[in-house]
């Protein structure tokens, strides 16, 4: 199974997308948008940034195994 590692991350503040590389082995916890400068951190259970403000799954989660142990 193929892994997607990049990601377009939309900011809940401004709405600017910006494409990023998930890390393929940990979790992204905090994210500051390059537009608005806000701290994004994950919504109440989900285990990155990614997890909650992008179409994609991190990768540990596309390949069924837990994000952040």
């Amino acid at each position: 199974m193929a892994i997607v590692t990049e990601a377009t991350l939309t900011c809940p503040e401004c709405d600017f997308q910006k494409i990023e590389t998930m890390p393929e082995d940990a979790c992204m916890y905090f994210y500051q948008c390059t537009n608005c400068q806000v701290v994004l951190k994950p919504k109440q259970g989900d285990c990155c940034v990614f997890c909650s403000y992008s179409p994609v799954k991190c990768p540990p989660l596309q390949l069924s195994k837990s994000c952040c142990s």
